[in-house]
C-alpha cells in the first residue's frame, strides 16, 4: 500500500483537473453513505471525529474504487499550533477490496472543499466576478483562493480575519505563491466591494450580512460545519437564491439548516446541488442580477474523486 504525503498531493494536483474531476463525479453514479458523526468530549475542548465512505456503484468490479475518510475535528488546536482538521484517506480497489493508498486526509480535505466551491462558482458566480473577498485566514483561504482563481478573473483579493496577524501572514505566504493580496481590517467593506465572498470560519455567530450584499455577488459558505455555528444571517438567506453542495446540507452544519429549522426559508427554496448542477438539471445562475449563496458542508464522494485522481496521477491502476 502506498503512502501519500501533503507534499505529494500538492505536487500532483491542480485545481482545473481537481474541479473536472468532481464535475464528473457528481455527474456520475456513486454510493455515498451517510457519514456518521462520534462526538468526543464535552464543552470548550470537544471534538468531532467522522468517518466517510463512497464507493462507485459498479463495485465490485474492475476499474471501481471504493475509500474511508477518518476525520478528526478539533477546534481547540488552534491554540495548540495544529490544524483543527486532522485525519486519513484510505483508497482501496473496488474489484477486491484492496487497500491501494493511505493518503494525508488533511490535505486532501484542503484541496476538495475548496474544489467544490470552485464547482460551484463555475455555475453561479458571474463570468466577469474579479473582486473575491476571503473571511477567514485558516488553512483552507489559501486553497479557496486558489480555486475561485482556477474559475473566474480574480484580480483583486481581499483578506478579512478576526486576527489580523493571521490575515497579513497569509497575505505573505499568498505573495510568495505569486499571488496578490491585502489585508482588510472592515469585513463590511471587504464584502460590499467584492463580486465573490469566500467564508471559511469556525464563527458561532453570522459573520456577513445580508444588507450587505447586492445583486450580481456569489456568496460562497464553508465552514459553521455544525448547528452551534453561522456565518451568514437570515436575510443573506432570504435574499439569495441558494444552493447547497448535498442534501445533507438541509439537516447538518449551520446557516442554511438553521434557517430551515427556524422557517426563515424553505425547501423549495433550495435550488439545486452540486449533483444536479453537474448533471445539467439546473442551469445554475439566473441571471446576472442574481445574488447566489452556496452552502457546502463536504461530501465523501469529493474525498473519493480527489483521491482517485490522485493514485492515477502517480501511475495507480485500479
Amino acid at each position: 500500500m502506498r503512502v501519500i504525503t501533503a507534499d505529494e498531493i500538492d505536487g500532483l494536483l491542480t485545481f482545473p483537473d481537481l474541479i473536472e474531476a468532481l464535475r464528473a463525479a457528481f455527474a456520475a453514479d456513486f454510493v455515498t453513505p451517510p457519514r456518521q458523526h462520534l462526538e468526543i468530549g464535552h464543552g470548550s475542548e470537544a471534538a468531532t471525529a467522522l468517518i466517510m465512505p463512497s464507493w462507485s456503484a459498479d463495485a465490485p468490479g474492475p476499474g471501481a474504487y471504493l475509500g474511508t475518510k477518518l476525520v478528526n475535528v478539533f477546534p481547540a488546536n488552534g491554540a495548540r499550533g495544529l490544524p483543527a482538521v486532522l485525519g486519513t484517506y484510505v483508497l482501496m480497489s473496488g474489484e477486491t477490496g484492496a487497500p491501494l493508498a493511505a493518503i494525508d486526509g488533511t490535505r486532501l480535505t484542503h484541496w476538495r472543499t475548496a474544489a467544490a466551491s470552485g464547482l460551484a462558482a463555475s455555475y453561479l458566480a458571474r463570468p466577469d466576478a474579479s473582486r473575491l473577498a476571503m473571511v477567514g485566514a485558516g488553512a483552507l483561504a489559501p486553497f479557496l483562493i486558489r480555486a475561485h482563481a482556477s474559475q473566474r478573473p480574480i484580480g483583486d483579493v481581499a483578506i478579512w480575519n478576526h486576527r489580523a496577524e493571521r490575515a497579513e501572514k497569509l497575505v505573505e505566504e499568498l505573495a510568495q505563491q505569486g499571488i496578490a493580496a491585502r489585508y482588510e481590517p472592515d469585513l463590511e467593506r471587504a464584502v460590499r466591494t467584492a463580486d465573490l465572498v469566500s467564508c471559511a470560519t469556525l464563527s458561532n455567530l453570522p459573520l456577513v450580512k445580508g444588507a450587505w450584499l447586492r445583486p450580481g455577488m456569489h456568496l460562497d459558505l464553508v465552514g459553521a460545519f455544525n448547528l452551534q455555528m453561522r456565518e451568514a444571517d437570515d436575510e443573506a438567506m432570504r435574499a439569495s437564491d441558494l444552493f447547497i453542495d448535498t442534501p445533507s446540507a438541509l439537516t447538518e452544519g449551520g446557516d442554511i439548516a438553521l434557517a430551515l429549522k427556524a422557517g426563515i426559508v424553505g425547501t423549495e427554496d433550495i435550488r439545486a446541488d452540486l449533483a444536479g448542477l453537474a448533471r445539467g438539471s439546473h442551469p445554475g445562475r439566473a441571471s446576472s442580477e442574481a445574488l447566489t449563496l452556496f452552502k457546502s458542508i463536504g461530501s465523501a464522494l469529493e474525498d473519493l474523486a480527489a483521491a482517485i485522481l490522485v493514485w492515477k496521477k502517480i501511475g495507480g491502476e485500479g
